[in-house]
């Protein structure tokens, strides 16, 4: 008799179009965690103003992710990296959406963010030889100009949070 396990409960929302215009915050993690998989985050050295006091130094996989990133917007017309940080063991980034022109007209085919997402993961875990990531993934829809400013600064401030925790 096969053992049943428990059924995950989706963190989407239900009655929402992921494929519709917005900014979108994902956080993605790796299978294995507190370790340094995709990148170190060190002091930054030298005193250089508007330069955050850490550096996040990528690995040979959080390269790939990197890259990975910035090939998002080839894959999906209509769809940017508004900005992303590579942590050790997770990326934070936020995805802009806008697949309609201001006349209204539909500029891209509806691209499901799941499908963004899945993409991304299975293309680094092709590149790097194994599959590094946790299943499915954390979002969450930004609904205003105040809620994106600070899901900036919350990206921008990681490694420095990370720093302060973990020495």
């Amino acid at each position: 008799m096969e053992e049943q396990r428990p059924k995950r409960k989706s963190l989407r929302l239900q009655s929402y179009d992921y494929s519709g215009n917005g900014y979108y915050f994902i956080t993605v993690c790796t299978a294995v965690r507190h370790q340094n998989i995709l990148s170190t985050v060190i002091p930054a050295v030298g005193a250089i103003t508007n330069r955050p006091p850490v550096q996040v130094r990528l690995t040979t996989w959080g390269t790939v992710v990197k890259r990975a990133i910035m090939e998002i917007p080839d894959h999906y017309p209509g769809v940017t990296v508004d900005c992303y940080v590579i942590m050790p063991d997770h990326v934070h980034l936020i995805l802009a959406v806008q697949q309609t022109g201001p006349d209204g007209r539909q500029i891209a085919a509806p691209t499901h963010l799941s499908n963004i997402i899945q993409q991304f993961k299975r293309a680094v875990s092709r590149a790097v030889g194994v599959s590094i990531w946790q299943k499915s993934y954390y979002d969450h829809i930004i609904r205003t100009p105040t809620d994106l400013e600070k899901t900036r600064q919350y990206i921008a401030n990681n490694p420095l949070k990370r720093m302060k925790e973990h020495g």
